[in-house]
């Protein structure tokens, strides 16, 4: 019986992954009052942890960052706890993804660059100037 639980541990090595998993894993729809050692114990279920990253501004609240030791551990953590209910709430775990991150980051600024444009035409300030 041990062969064969050594034969399945292997396999699911060798077995191809999706080209979007990865070790860290996105976690939206979090409970704002979820404390570090919580993420801990629901997410250690799956396999070792490296890091819990935890969102504590406005913009991130609610949100986390958590990333496995093993790929495979973040592959089951990310199949079991998707629409996961903590606290009433209905986790969404994603992989992560720096391309779609930077993304929102560049529409983030492009939206502020044009605010602050926006503001110097309605004022009347060029935002070259030092003069008041």
């Amino acid at each position: 019986m041990a062969a064969a639980m050594e034969a399945a541990g292997s396999n699911r090595r060798n077995a191809r992954l999706p080209p979007e998993v990865n070790r860290a894993v996105y976690v939206r729809n979090l409970p704002f009052n979820i404390s570090s050692e919580e993420m801990f114990d629901i997410f250690g279920k799956y396999g070792a942890l490296r890091q819990v990253r935890i969102g504590n501004t406005k913009e991130t609240r609610g949100t986390a960052y958590v990333v496995y030791e093993d790929i495979y551990d973040a592959k089951n953590a990310v199949d079991h706890l998707s629409g996961f209910n903590v606290a009433n709430r209905y986790l969404i775990c994603l992989y992560y993804n720096p391309q779609r991150m930077n993304k929102r980051q560049q529409n983030d600024l492009a939206k502020k660059q044009q605010e602050i444009k926006d503001l110097q035409e309605r004022y009347g300030v060029d935002g070259q100037s030092d003069k008041l």
